[in-house]
């Protein structure tokens, strides 16, 4: 069922792989996920606003 050894295995096998990103590589992830937060906030904000509008 739950492999101990299995499982901590796999997770070493991911951290030996892992690299630290580049500077370029972090500032492009970072723009990518404050886009993706403004997005979801300002649909967010527009459905509220449409709530109110409306009255509900």
């Amino acid at each position: 069922m739950f492999n101990l050894k299995e499982t901590i295995r796999r997770y070493k096998r991911v951290l030996c792989i892992a690299r630290k990103p580049s500077r370029y590589e972090f500032t492009a992830s970072s723009k990518v996920c404050a886009l993706g937060i403004v997005i979801i906030g300002l649909i967010g904000f527009l459905i509220f606003m449409v709530f109110v509008l409306l009255g509900i």
